[in-house]
């Protein structure tokens, strides 16, 4: 088995919720030869309870599961605001279930039965992402909202400004390339993830809803610019008035 570049021993920790003892020895086996420290749970309940008490770099999240499904814990995490990268791994392959899995708040969604080197690699790429994640400015401010990407709020004049879980992961995808174009197709990548099948208009649309929220004047944005033919970009440490900074 070629599973790519490794991690170092005593790297990442990976919790996989996996209820059926054959597949979880699998993945296991799998991550450890990779270098990866594995945590394990059986049941969606356990799981639950672990990734909050361990606070794993990575979940493998089985679907079908006894006392709490993949789903219900996913979105629990999130109500919690942890911010843990989820993969479902899941026989369930109907576009249904895969928007469900991405709604409740799973990063990525992989069916069932899959390759080792496709896992590896999904694994590879939700992990750098945390990594640039912890390059990106964790609070900013654009005029007169202030952002907080870890805690996911943003207020203006003390009053929260509503902006959904897509919306922060626009933002905080723009500020990890912080003055250099990101394109749509990279917005999607990141923000919707592989197995999502939203078009490049779908990010257009939060990019207007994003600028009706943060901006002055959508018409003419100061922060988020459009840079044709390409994608978006966000400008907050140079500007005239200079009240885009980090705080």
């Amino acid at each position: 088995m070629n599973g790519g570049v490794k991690t170092e021993p005593g790297g990442e920790r990976i919790l996989v919720v996996e209820d059926e003892l054959p597949m979880r020895t699998a993945l296991t086996d799998v991550l450890h030869g990779e270098g990866y420290r594995v945590l394990t749970a059986a049941d969606g309940g356990s799981g639950l309870a672990r990734a909050i008490k361990e606070k794993p770099d990575l979940i493998l999240l089985d679907v079908m599961m006894p006392k709490l499904d993949g789903f219900g814990v996913c979105a629990e995490l999130r109500r919690l605001a942890n911010p843990v990268p989820i993969l479902i791994l899941t026989a369930k392959g109907q576009v249904d279930d895969r928007i469900t899995g991405l709604d409740a708040g799973a990063d990525d969604y992989l069916v069932k039965p899959f390759s080792t080197d496709e896992l590896l690699a999904r694994v590879r790429a939700l992990l750098r992402r945390v990594r640039r994640q912890g390059l990106a400015l964790a609070r900013f401010q654009l005029g007169d909202v202030e952002v907080d990407l870890a805690r996911q709020t943003a207020v203006r004049r003390n009053k929260p400004v509503q902006l959904t879980a897509k919306e922060f992961g626009m933002l905080r995808l723009l500020t990890e390339n912080l003055g250099t174009p990101v394109s749509r197709e990279r917005f999607l990548d990141v923000v919707w993830g592989y197995t999502a099948f939203p078009t490049t208009r779908t990010v257009d649309n939060h990019i207007a809803s994003l600028r009706s929220k943060l901006e002055k004047d959508p018409e003419h944005p100061q922060w988020i610019k459009t840079v044709h033919g390409v994608g978006y970009r966000l400008e907050i440490l140079q500007n005239p008035d200079n009240s885009g900074a980090p705080v």
